[in-house]
């Protein structure tokens, strides 16, 4: 059920205006991956048992001691204040990147209590690591393989429009077996900005050669969904509880119910 109807019914008319523009232009959908296709804290589970599992044997120390460091020390790394000062920090993704894979290997070995490689090495390691959880980690909300597919067989094009690089995001569609769905799958990495800012939906929609008004992008985020109405395009927010005030056109529980609001 759409949040707007239940909750603004004076806004009906407007809402049945927009299906009826919906049916003259097919949106060109953007899919957010953490929140909107799979579910983070159930993910993160997956690579805390996966972290263990690969590190343990080549550093010593139990699988159990690895997954908590690894518990621990994200929850420190994504602090919204932390994480964007490391983002500010960076002069660019393959800076970032570098710094990250660097500071996750070593952060968890400090934790556990073991020396950490090289700089390099620790860098190549974690590389190894990430690709070999994520291929392992998706963790796909209950409908939502399904929705993929049903959009993909209505005839709408599929991209991606996530803060995780697109090495990441292949992995985890290819295992939820859906990668043929979409075309480009947007991350920092591939257009030069961060997810922290309207920058981030202007230079993904150049990239593509897409119009504003033709795009529509669903994410989990209030604050992301205005800054995709910023630069002119539509949203739907996920959330089963929605703040009051936000950009987005409609908000929707699930991924799972897009396909039928488009074919209303």
């Amino acid at each position: 059920m759409c949040y707007l109807l239940a909750m603004c019914p004076e806004r009906q008319g407007m809402l049945h205006m927009r299906k009826e523009e919906r049916n003259v232009s097919r949106p060109i959908i953007f899919l957010d991956d953490g929140g909107v296709m799979n579910n983070n804290q159930e993910r993160g589970m997956k690579w805390r048992r996966l972290v263990g599992e690969i590190f343990a044997p080549l550093f010593g120390g139990t699988r159990e001691a690895w997954s908590e460091a690894n518990r621990v020390f994200t929850g420190h790394l994504f602090e919204p204040e932390r994480w964007e000062a490391r983002l500010q920090a960076a002069s660019d993704y393959a800076d970032f990147e570098r710094r990250y894979f660097l500071d996750w290997l070593s952060g968890m070995c400090e934790v556990v209590g073991v020396a950490a490689p090289p700089e390099e090495e620790c860098i190549a390691l974690a590389r190894r690591a990430n690709a070999r959880i994520t291929s392992q980690a998706s963790a796909p909300f209950p409908g939502v393989v399904e929705a993929i597919r049903a959009l993909y067989e209505q005839g709408y094009t599929l991209h991606t429009a996530s803060g995780e690089p697109s090495y990441d995001l292949e992995s985890y569609l290819v295992s939820m077996g859906v990668r043929d769905c979409f075309g480009r799958l947007y991350g920092p990495n591939l257009i030069g900005a961060f997810k922290n800012g309207p920058e981030y939906y202007e230079r993904l929609l150049a990239d593509c050669g897409v119009a504003p008004a033709d795009a529509l992008f669903v994410d989990d985020s209030p604050q992301v969904v205005g800054w995709a109405a910023q630069v002119g395009a539509r949203a739907i927010l996920i959330s089963t509880q929605p703040p009051q005030q936000h950009a987005a056109a409609f908000c929707l529980n699930s991924l799972a119910e897009l396909p039928e609001l488009l074919r209303g």
